[in-house]
């Protein structure tokens, strides 16, 4: 119930005015039975919009840190993802992502929709970024199709690092079906899989527009995230008056 409420009452209507939200390709979505939505990640807010302009109802796995934090917003941040039916997993433990998968396989043998961000991760700088085999072993592992989904603009609404929402145009492209079944029995071969998710990115690059990138996306943040030595400097600097260069 609070799933339809969320959408149509209480958060749809101010995400349709921020965003003049458009959808090409909803056709592509079968009507019924479990399919894989493998979506771009842009900003937080494509887990809002595309649930907002697809008929039927999404779930995504969601990491576990938005069921576990503390004090008032933790609170609210569980009772939010709970009741929008999303399906927490650990990113952490040794057996992470295996649970990944379990979990995913549940929602498919539901007959369900599965949303995936096959980067793992919202893309620091707007490129496409190489994607995580997880999603072409799930596919493979279970025979469903893979929907290709391109998320365009929530980037300028919800750009990383900001607390608020600004206006911009979203636009959502929905791709044809892609199936597998010509691997059927190949789950657990690395090429396969890599394969397979090489396809999908492909794809999204083509429905995006993103320049791509083949390296994993939490590997770049990593390399640009600073180290607290670096921090202290960056500010004392920012303290210290601009000089002419020699």
């Amino acid at each position: 119930m609070w799933y339809w409420l969320f959408k149509f009452v209480i958060v749809g209507p101010i995400l349709v005015v921020l965003g003049r939200p458009t959808v090409e390709g909803a056709e592509n979505i079968p009507a019924r039975g479990p399919v894989i939505l493998a979506s771009n990640h842009q900003a937080v807010l494509d887990s809002f919009y595309l649930p907002l302009k697809v008929q039927r109802r999404i779930t995504f796995l969601a990491k576990s840190e938005y069921f576990t934090g503390s004090g008032l917003k933790g609170a609210f941040q569980k009772w939010f993802f709970t009741a929008v039916g999303q399906v927490p997993i650990d990113r952490t433990g040794a057996d992470a992502a295996q649970d990944a998968l379990n979990a995913g396989a549940r929602v498919i043998s539901k007959g369900k929709l599965l949303g995936i961000y096959p980067e793992g991760t919202r893309s620091p700088d707007g490129r496409l970024y190489k994607g995580k085999t997880g999603m072409a072993r799930l596919a493979l592992q279970t025979g469903v199709q893979v929907v290709p989904v391109a998320m365009i603009g929530t980037d300028k609404m919800n750009p990383i690092g900001s607390k608020m929402w600004r206006p911009a145009k979203i636009a959502i492209k929905i791709g044809k079906p892609i199936d597998f079944s010509r691997f059927e029995g190949m789950a657990g071969n690395r090429f396969v899989e890599r394969a397979v998710t090489d396809e999908v990115m492909y794809d999204l690059m083509l429905l995006s527009g993103q320049e791509y990138v083949d390296v994993y996306a939490a590997s770049m943040k990593d390399q640009v995230r600073p180290s607290s030595a670096d921090a202290e400097t960056a500010a004392a600097a920012e303290r210290v008056p601009a000089t002419k260069a020699s």
